[in-house]
């Protein structure tokens, strides 16, 4: 293997080949004139206006073709949030002007996301507008007198026929405030960025602001977490701590890291979460108490692995229809699943490979996954391949209904991929598992500048299976049916049980109290309250004549028997309603993994080799 300085070039040169040759840009009219060099200047003189100013430069060599007019396009998503989030509403007092002249140039707005500039053949113009930012997420922008992020797809615009072009970003932050991001660094330029195509600049979020900063190297490739805000968090337990992540996930993939350097952004904030993957960076948001104790920390520790792990799996290992970008509408895929899925799968594989969690461990927090999935009666309805091509119209747009109507790729990809990984052992006597799989995939579909279909991913399982999947395929990733966990983990010697056999009492409604407002904010279907009349958002007055809050209608509830029947008083729409309730039955949905009663020397050999322990009870 050659040394990582000598990979990296080549391998930025083929995430740059791997978004060439859009064809809806080949008809595009500037296509055949030349590319413009573009610099984007930033700049936040008034932060706590929550105003981004930018500046948009785009010059030609004087002997190159200009065009007459040219289109200015602000996408409306932003790679691995899939949902159009209309970013171009932002945008205020757009403006345009010859540099040459100072004269203003004329435009008009062509869509919700398009501004056309009358150029008049200027080889030198450029366009000006504000954006504001005041919302902070992993994927929006945020701009106040503490610090600044943002993510360029949500800021910086692109000239209609030139994804392609590559582009200098110039940030003028205020006084004291240094700046992070994943895009290289100009030599002997503050704050002066480079992006060899706006695919780079799109998956390149940037941090303003005085942020603390951990470094550490892994193979000699250097690494960093920038940290915004307060915290109970432990920067010597971080620094320690996340590198063996890094390194678990990169001897998983066979030992190459395939990044020049690597930054972590991490928000530790009063509210919010998530994280938003990117080719070398990742933006985390975690609440900023969320570090203790120690099964908090386990759920930090969860995303970072989450986050870390999409760098091969969907920056590089990509679905079908995930790059090139359309930044204008739906990228469809049925393979969310396996992005996302099998990612969060992953996410609890490197906590036990990184020594954070033993064997026991990892299977309780893949029982909370199996009981999240179970009690969602949407389970039966769709499978993850119509969740992942519908996630641009359900996923991030949950509402009361949802529980029963839809599943979370997320969830049950991640019991996929737990079963595919425990059948593909199996199968293969041991010699083979899921890691072979996204190993294959990435040399032989990203090396090879390739992106992978369902078909695709089916066929790479089963080559490391040794054999057919189909009916596995069939009835669970495009089939509706039950997860056969029982038939499944047998073959590592384990069988689900439930955590009690006893019955409880069920309504079916999840409630919320909202100051001195008891609400119902979602039934399930086939339960009483549903199939009896109760509605999401009535608003609990009293339980069998007496008022009630929340803790007191949960425990007066508990001491019911199914059967019985229960007079819930609710206001609907500002009228008073009786409900009179027949309660049902429902065994404890919560399960975990155990040892079967007689394990075989084969079953304890390949749950040895799949979670590093030996099988006991």
């Amino acid at each position: 293997m050659r040394p990582f300085r000598f990979r990296a070039p080549l391998l930025w040169l083929a995430v740059i080949l791997l978004f060439t040759c859009a064809p809806a840009e080949a008809q595009n009219s500037n296509a055949r004139t030349t590319a413009p060099d573009i610099t984007f200047t930033v700049s936040m003189p008034k932060p706590f206006t929550h105003l981004l100013e930018v500046e948009m430069r785009v010059r030609r060599a004087a002997g190159a073709q200009s065009p007459q007019a040219e289109t200015l396009l602000m996408p409306v998503w932003t790679p691995g949030s899939y949902l159009v989030r209309e970013f171009e509403r932002h945008v205020q007092d757009f403006a345009a002007v010859d540099v040459a002249t100072g004269r203003p140039l004329a435009w008009s707005k062509l869509n919700k996301n398009s501004w056309r500039v009358t150029t008049d053949k200027s080889k030198d113009w450029r366009a000006t507008y504000r954006v504001y930012a005041n919302e902070l997420s992993v994927r929006t922008s945020e701009l106040n007198d503490l610090h600044a992020f943002w993510n360029n797809a949500a800021l910086l615009m692109y000239i209609d026929g030139f994804l392609q072009a590559d582009s200098t970003l110039v940030v003028n932050a205020p006084a004291g405030w240094q700046v992070a991001t994943g895009l290289p660094a100009v030599a002997g330029q503050s704050n002066t960025f480079s992006a060899a195509s706006f695919d780079i600049l799109y998956d390149s979020p940037v941090e303003v602001g005085t942020f603390k900063t951990i470094s550490f190297d892994v193979k000699g490739v250097p690494h960093r977490i920038v940290i915004d805000g307060e915290g109970n968090y432990d920067m010597e337990r971080l620094r320690r701590d996340v590198p063996k992540i890094v390194e678990a996930e990169a001897e998983t993939m066979g030992g190459e890291i395939p990044y020049s350097n690597y930054t972590f952004i991490l928000h530790s904030h009063p509210a919010g979460g998530g994280g938003l993957e990117h080719l070398n960076s990742t933006a985390l948001i975690v609440t900023r108490f969320s570090f203790r104790p120690d099964s908090n920390y386990i759920n930090f520790l969860s995303l970072v692995a989450h986050e870390f792990f999409h760098l091969w799996n969907v920056k590089r290992i990509r679905p079908d229809a995930l790059g090139p970008f359309d930044y204008n509408r739906e990228n469809y895929t049925k393979l969310l699943w396996v992005a996302e899925g099998i990612t969060a799968y992953y996410e609890n594989v490197f906590l036990r490979r990184a020594g954070f969690v033993n064997d026991k461990e990892f299977l309780s927090l893949m029982s909370g996954t199996i009981r999240d999935v179970q009690t969602k009666p949407g389970r039966l309805l769709m499978s993850v391949e119509e969740a992942s091509f519908d996630a641009w119209i359900k996923y991030y747009r949950q509402d009361e209904n949802s529980a029963n109507s839809q599943i979370s790729y997320y969830d049950k990809g991640a019991l996929l991929g737990m079963l595919l990984d425990v059948q593909i052992r199996k199968m293969s006597g041991g010699a083979r598992s899921l890691d072979d799989v996204m190993r294959y995939l990435y040399t032989d579909f990203f090396k090879k500048n390739r992106n992978y279909s369902p078909a695709d991913f089916q066929r790479a399982c089963e080559q490391m299976a040794g054999g057919s999947l189909e009916d596995f395929f069939t009835r669970y990733v495009r089939g509706r049916e039950e997860l056969p966990y029982d038939a499944v983990l047998a073959g590592v010697g384990l069988r689900l049980e439930p955590a009690s056999a006893a019955e409880r009492v069920y309504l079916g409604a999840d409630v919320a109290q909202d100051n001195d407002r008891l609400i119902i904010r979602r039934l399930y279907s086939g339960a009483p309250a549903y199939e009896q009349g109760l509605n999401a958002n009535d608003q609990i007055v009293a339980l069998d004549g007496l008022r009630v809050n929340r803790d007191q209608f949960l425990q007066r509830l508990s001491e019911k028997q199914p059967n019985e029947v229960a007079r819930l008083t609710v206001f609907r729409a500002d009228e008073l309603r009786n409900f009179d309730i027949k309660l049902g039955g429902i065994a404890d949905a919560s399960y975990r993994p155990v040892p079967v009663a007689l394990p075989t020397a084969e079953q304890s050999r390949l749950y040895q080799g799949w979670l590093g322990a030996p099988l006991v009870r």
